[in-house]
């Protein structure tokens, strides 16, 4: 068996390894470091969780441990999707890099210029950086790409669905020729595989599952929901939700809770803590301390819930998830294998529970064809909602009888009653708002456009045709 001793990393960097407790190398690892350590380009494609994180880290640290950075010209680029992953990323380098002198910058949104750019003005060997910050520094003249030697792109089919790939396109150009790139992706969509050609140079393709798999120590499952009412879809789910919880018990240690949109993330938090749970959101609108704080909360075990759109499917590295809980199917299939990839880290075991209404069966079928298995189906915890919509129907057709009733109160208009049901409504709508009343008692419609009176209704004498039945009527 390969060991972190066999692939010729720096002595420096290995004693940091073993003091993290590693001591064998994942597959993604063991193939992606030795060509990296030899400078060629890596394409390394894996499912989420294998620590393609280290397969980077760990060869770059080795490759520049000699050398030192100029002012506003880093040595290295690592580009990632989100805030979050960056920010990890980053971590991982302090962790392995602690016996090397190497200076890194973190660019990313939500954090000062000022304090970002005295950084690079010192000279940096490591920046990491979302694509859109680093863009903004360099347009503002305050870095300079011309001396990157390795670029690593991480989690790049994220960058696809985030819109980012015109960026990654451009500081491709801004970085030199002879740069060696490290590329690294769980899915590989077409637009990526274009851009895998065009800016890498024959590189080592290290595929250590199938595209687009998903971890086979995840037990998964989804329930087919249907709300009672429209309305009370989101209510009913919500509350279904917390059946699912309830039912995995003292299993589910902590869960992180997917949501499509930003506005059900915070809807859903804020129900939770209503019912006891301890819940908070996390999603791009929020600002970014309060993203930190909450992500340390739920890595440190403070938060039982993380409730989350999908900035926080990919990359976010809690060993310990026991549960992930879609609450929406995702709308692309590829981020079901990210969003589940949150549990079952490093070898252990996770459970994967989702939640489907019938106009998302088209997006679980689009997942399954994906995963190219069929997902479980498990029976809804509450029960058919059949039973709860049978008792809103009275209910509703009881309020709207019961104004015709009480009209029917109204004198005369029990003798009318017969007439008015053949009358066009459109008549009687006219007939009760044009009314007037005159002295002697009768009924009257007030002058229409033609201007002539015409009296409308029986008055008190009833005709005696009225009372005919049509079988008593007489024949010719």
């Amino acid at each position: 068996m390969t060991k972190f001793s066999d692939l010729k990393l720096s002595p420096k960097v290995l004693k940091a390894i073993e003091e993290a407790g590693y001591e064998t190398p994942t597959p993604i690892q063991a193939g992606a470091i030795p060509p990296a350590l030899e400078g060629r380009d890596v394409l390394g494609i894996a499912q989420t969780g294998t620590g393609k994180t280290a397969s980077f880290t760990l060869p770059m640290i080795t490759l520049l441990a000699r050398g030192r950075a100029r002012a506003r010209m880093p040595r290295s680029l690592v580009l990632c999707p989100t805030r979050e992953l960056a920010a990890q990323v980053a971590e991982n380098f302090d962790t392995y890099s602690k016996y090397v002198n190497l200076t890194k910058a973190l660019l990313i949104g939500g954090v000062s210029f000022k304090e970002q750019d005295a950084l690079i003005d010192k000279g940096v060997d490591v920046l990491i950086a979302t694509p859109g910050r680093l863009l903004d520094h360099f347009e503002r003249g305050k870095l300079i790409l011309n001396d990157v030697k390795v670029m690593v792109v991480d989690e790049a089919d994220r960058m696809l669905d985030m819109g980012f790939i015109p960026d990654i396109e451009r500081i491709f150009g801004l970085t030199p020729f002879t740069r060696q790139t490290l590329f690294f992706s769980a899915t590989m969509a077409p637009e990526i595989e274009r851009i895998t050609n065009t800016f890498l140079s024959n590189p080592e393709r290290i595929e250590v599952a199938r595209q687009a798999t998903t971890g086979e120590n995840i037990t998964q499952s989804v329930v087919m929901f249907k709300g009672s009412r429209r309305d009370r879809e989101g209510t009913e789910k919500r509350r279904l939700l917390r059946a699912l919880i309830d039912g995995e018990g003292d299993k589910c240690k902590n869960a992180i809770i997917f949501c499509n949109r930003k506005t059900d993330v915070d809807i859903v938090a804020k129900s939770l803590k209503k019912y006891g749970y301890d819940a908070a959101p996390i999603h791009g609108d929020l600002d970014q301390s309060q993203r930190t704080r909450t992500l340390d909360g739920f890595r440190n075990g403070e938060l039982k819930f993380l409730v989350a759109s999908d900035v926080a499917a990919r990359g976010l590295d809690v060993p310990s998830v026991s549960h992930v809980f879609n609450f929406d199917v995702p709308s692309h299939a590829e981020d079901y294998v990210h969003r589940i990839g949150r549990t079952g880290r490093a070898g252990r075991d996770g459970t994967a529970i989702m939640i489907c209404v019938p106009r998302d069966e088209k997006n679980l079928a689009d997942v399954e064809r994906l995963v190219e298995k069929e997902i479980p189906r498990v029976d809804n915890p509450l029960g058919d909602a059949a039973p709860e919509e049978a008792e809103e129907k009275p209910r509703k057709s009881g309020r709207s009888r019961g104004k015709p009733e009480k009209s029917a109160d109204k004198p005369r208009e029990a003798k009318k009653a017969d007439n008015e049901k053949s009358e066009p409504r459109e008549d009687r709508k006219s007939k009760g708002s044009d009314r007037e009343r005159d002295r002697g008692g009768r009924d009257k419609r007030g002058g229409s456009r033609g201007g002539d009176n015409k009296v409308v209704g029986l008055g008190d004498h009833t005709p005696e045709f009225i009372g005919l039945s049509f079988a008593d009527r007489p024949e010719g």
